[in-house]
């Protein structure tokens, strides 16, 4: 962010507009509606601006600038046409340490004029940061159209139940819950029908109930009882695919879920914008694995998800890719099923997917695949399986999720039990994010091509005839696509623990990004787990 965003409470506070003409207009209408006290300092006030403000809260001075005007002021707007004299009044403001906004020049601002969508008590502000105001105006045109007038309205109830919901309700989680059924369910369906005295009635008699039942089971149990036992249900696991990391290839599902969680579980593989989606006050907590590095062994993981539901909260694992292509996402479901947990899947673009289609390689093609086979290198208990030879068909494109580290057996593997040495391979690092890199060759020399431009983890490889399409048909970050003699850009990885050593960004700072995508095939022995898709 390069501005935060606050909202200033403003109604009886004196605002000082210097500035008689259209721009001041413009500025005293917004601020009017916050409830401000206007003083508008000009020779030449127009008589819209005199209309606005007729009322006697308000103050019209028809003087040229002096800055003693500024006493009491909690904002300043420069309205004026004269360079110079905008220049003066943000130094005047800023030596009283008085917020002051320089209409039109960004960089005289203390503060933005957003674009508005009202829908009081609701107010979403928007903001460019002064680069595309116009931008800004159309994304509020259409949030108009997305968000009901009666969402307002909803808020208002919510304010008058707010006091005697926090007492009804003793827990932080059984308000939001409460809540969050409110204004999901009957209640605001009834507001936005405009039912308002309906809407009242039904959310009094939910949180009567609601408040019943907590009673009983306070009286069930002792005085001192931790507040999270009057959970009266289990909470929820949502096992949700983060997909490969651009965040716009996220479900519409797994985002209100990611919004909802009261604790999240993410991976290595969670990028840090896809993260960054979560509800903002929810528990993260980094569960992440790479080779022979596990932050938490998998069963310790299916145990928080049980504990934190049985908690009453609802929890998120988020995953990366998609959970049951390579994510355990099976043995997590079991072991809730096991506990009696609640749970819901929500599938992810798999890293397979988003590879192929980042780089313009399709897995399938009638003239060159008619098949396509995702392949990891990691087995239970590491059971060796290195049979080469049932990746001999030409007419199929292989996947391999786990090889980036162990690239020279893998090829020598294949060329040994008959692969042709022609065959193309490509590796795909970062699929779908701004850095995204492809490094094509045939199993012949992509070794040679990898140790010399070192392309970093996240990583898998595609091989088959469909990889010498992508020449043509690549079409995302074409600057990265080809990186056979350029390797510069490996620093800008977004997980750390890449195959290059690379300075950290902001990004890779974080020990949640901190990661590698692929666990790669650790010995020369290690097997080869096969998903076949006709």
């Amino acid at each position: 962010m390069n501005t935060f965003p606050l909202f200033f409470k403003l109604e009886d506070r004196k605002v000082l507009i210097v500035g008689g003409g259209d721009v001041a207009l413009r500025k005293a209408d917004l601020l009017s509606r916050a409830g401000a006290c206007i003083t508008v300092l000009a020779p030449n006030i127009c008589v819209e601006l005199q209309a606005l403000l007729s009322d006697s809260k308000h103050e019209l001075i028809y003087e040229n600038y002096n800055k003693t005007y500024m006493t009491g002021a909690r904002v300043i707007i420069a309205a004026t046409d004269d360079e110079t004299l905008n220049h003066q009044i943000h130094a005047d403001a800023t030596a009283l340490n008085i917020p002051v906004n320089v209409v039109d020049t960004p960089h005289l601002c203390d503060f933005i004029f957003p674009a508005i969508v009202d829908r009081n008590p609701i107010v979403i502000g928007i903001s460019s940061n002064g680069k595309a105001p116009v931008l800004a105006r159309l994304l509020r045109a259409r949030l108009e159209t997305l968000i009901p007038q009666g969402y307002g309205k909803l808020a208002k109830l919510a304010g008058d139940f707010r006091s005697e919901v926090k007492t009804k309700i003793p827990t932080l989680t059984g308000r939001r819950q409460f809540w969050e059924k409110a204004f999901e369910g009957p209640v605001s369906q009834l507001m936005f029908a405009g039912n308002e005295d309906e809407a009242a009635a039904q959310l009094q008699a939910d949180l009567d109930k609601t408040a019943s039942i907590i009673t009983e089971k306070h009286t069930e149990n002792d005085i001192s009882t931790e507040p999270q036992t009057l959970q009266n249900n289990v909470g929820e696991v949502y096992i949700v695919g983060a997909g490969p990391g651009d965040p716009e290839l996220l479900t519409f599902k797994a985002l209100r879920l990611m919004q909802q969680a009261d604790i999240v579980y993410y991976d290595a593989l969670v990028s840090p914008q896809v993260l960054d989606l979560c509800r903002r006050d929810a528990d993260k907590v980094f569960v992440g694995k790479k080779r022979s590095n596990h932050a938490v062994a998998q069963l310790g993981i299916n145990e928080l998800l049980v504990n934190s539901a049985k908690e009453g909260r609802r929890v998120v694992r988020l995953k990366g890719g998609d959970p049951f292509i390579f994510g355990r996402g099976g043995e997590e479901i079991e072991s809730l099923r096991a506990h009696g947990v609640p749970y819901q899947v929500v599938p992810g673009i798999t890293a397979a997917n988003a590879a192929a289609s980042y780089a313009g390689i399709p897995l399938t093609h009638r003239d060159h695949s008619q098949s396509v086979r995702f392949v990891t290198g990691f087995l239970k208990a590491g059971a060796p399986n290195s049979n080469f030879k049932s990746f001999l068909n030409t007419d199929e494109t292989v996947v391999f999720y786990m090889g980036l580290h162990s690239l020279a057996r893998l090829t020598e593997g294949l060329i040994d039990a008959g692969r042709s040495s022609d065959t193309p391979i490509a590796i795909v690092s970062n699929a779908s994010m701004p850095n995204q890199q492809v490094l094509t060759g045939t199993l012949a020399d992509i070794v040679e091509l990898q140790e010399k431009n070192q392309l970093p983890t996240p990583a898998l490889l595609i091989m088959g005839d469909v990889v010498a399409l992508h020449h043509d048909l690549a079409w995302y970050n074409l600057q990265n696509q080809q990186k056979n003699n350029n390797s510069d850009t490996t620093a800008s990885n977004w997980l750390r623990g890449g195959t290059a050593a690379t300075p950290k960004t902001d990004h890779t700072s974080q020990q949640a990004h901190a990661l590698s995508m692929v666990a790669n095939l650790a010995t020369a022995d290690d097997g080869l787990e096969q998903l076949v898709i006709g």
